[in-house]
């Protein structure tokens, strides 16, 4: 428990004066002064660019697009917001009531101080507008998914002002009351070396830090698109801006409204909210008319995607011949080359005598392309064509027997078969006729000979 306590006692009961601003570079012509706020901004910078990469390439966005747009964002919301601090708080720079006694060339001189976050919004939105439009997606996607790292860049910016022992709080005996060097130009004059102030650059820092939280979760929750999660951060962060800047002492504009007079940035504050709950509202109260997507109309992959779709038919037509090319398959009509001379051998075989008795005096005149169409007819047709010539017209073919197989006796019923000429000579078959074969000697075959 000693341990314990001693251990307590150690602890400081303030925050103790930063011992340390920055460090020179040596140059041949002289140094290079690098500052603590600075570090502080760049860091931050960093680290909410990182928060936004990852969010951005999550919601499907073009791979390095967020680097395309934070080249143009960067600048344009330095240069914003250092414009915006010199006009809330122009004593320094054109004198108190604007009568001239100021020092302008401290104009530019950012690393000695004075960003304004509402102009750096501002101006950085436009700047990544430009780079939204150069990168075909849509702004209010853009800064829905980089509203918690601006949060987180300013949660880490804001130590800066630690650095630089300025925008700090009242008077306070707070056991983390904030020292400052009583030699600082930013000591305020009149007040004990040893008073101890509110860290307001910590005030903020934490509940930045926190709105990242919950900002992230609710993202998650509800999936906030079309620029309401941006809404919900300007919300929250000017809360909070309103309580910790009425606790701030340095020196600032004062405006009077509604007969209340406060800090420039007071109002400003209490203006965005206002602004950010009515758009986010409005905006929720909206139907979708489009797909949720982070590409501008016109800019989609998807239509890339269609143009090769249409290209694709046009592809397979010029492709389709591949599978039609019978040209090695061409064989397949010059089969029946190798039918005719399958058949013209057959056909000639029996040129014994039974084929001339066969084919009636018309047929046995037909030309040579005739017999070359004769022999492209099936087998079948042409059994039945010489079965039918076999028959006299004077005969049934009802009782023709020659339609059944087996042999048959040439007793009188090879005279009855026989139509004279028809028969061939002993043990060889009719042409065209299946089954049967003659046991006979016709003697209308002799007289053919």
């Amino acid at each position: 428990m000693q341990s314990v306590l001693h251990a307590a006692a150690m602890i400081p009961a303030s925050i103790p004066s930063p011992s340390w601003s920055g460090f020179d570079i040596p140059l041949p012509w002289g140094a290079l002064r690098i500052h603590a706020y600075a570090l502080c901004i760049l860091a931050g910078i960093i680290a909410g660019l990182w928060l936004t990469s990852v969010r951005w390439a999550r919601r499907g966005a073009p791979e390095g697009s967020v680097w395309d747009i934070a080249i143009w964002a960067i600048p344009f919301g330095i240069i914003g917001g250092r414009l915006y601090h010199v006009f809330s708080s122009p004593d320094a720079y054109f004198g108190p009531g604007f009568d001239g006694t100021g020092d302008l060339s401290l104009i530019p001189q950012i690393q000695r101080g004075g960003l304004g976050i509402w102009g750096a919004v501002v101006l950085g939105a436009v700047g990544a507008w430009i780079g939204c439009r150069r990168a075909g997606v849509k702004l209010s996607a853009f800064l829905d998914a980089a509203a918690p790292g601006l949060l987180l860049a300013q949660a880490i910016g804001r130590w800066g002002n630690y650095f630089n022992q300025e925008l700090f709080g009242g008077p306070t005996t707070l056991p983390w009351g904030l020292q400052i060097d009583p030699n600082s130009p930013n000591f305020p004059a009149g007040m004990p070396a040893d008073t101890l102030f509110h860290p307001t650059f910590l005030y903020e820092s934490l509940w930045n830090l926190a709105g990242v939280l919950i900002l992230l979760a609710l993202d998650r929750r509800f999936s906030f698109r079309r620029g309401r999660l941006f809404c919900l951060y300007a919300m929250y962060y000017t809360l909070g801006r309103v309580w910790i800047e009425a606790m701030r002492i340095d020196d600032a504009e004062q405006i009077s409204l509604f007969g209340i007079t406060t800090r420039l940035n007071v109002w400003t504050s209490i203006f965005v909210f206002a602004g950010a709950l009515l758009a986010f509202i409005i905006l929720g109260l909206r139907k979708r008319s489009e797909p949720d997507t982070v590409f501008l109309a016109g800019r989609e992959p998807a239509e890339t995607k269609a143009v090769d779709e249409t290209a694709e038919p046009k592809a397979e037509e010029s492709a389709e011949p591949k599978p039609a090319e019978p040209k090695p398959a061409e064989p397949k009509p010059a089969e029946p080359k190798a039918a005719e001379k399958t058949a013209e051998p057959k056909a000639a075989e029996p040129k014994t005598g039974t084929e001339t008795a066969a084919v009636g005096p018309d047929e046995a005149a037909a030309t040579d392309a005739e017999k070359g169409e004769r022999a492209t007819v099936p087998a079948d047709a042409a059994a039945i064509r010489h079965l039918d010539t076999a028959v006299s017209d004077s005969e049934s073919r009802d009782n023709v027997r020659n339609n059944q197989s087996g042999p048959v006796p040439a007793s009188s019923d090879a005279g009855k078969d026989s139509t004279g000429g028809t028969m061939p000579a002993t043990g060889v078959p009719a042409a065209g006729v299946f089954g049967r074969q003659g046991t006979g000697t016709a003697p209308e075959a002799e007289g053919t000979k």
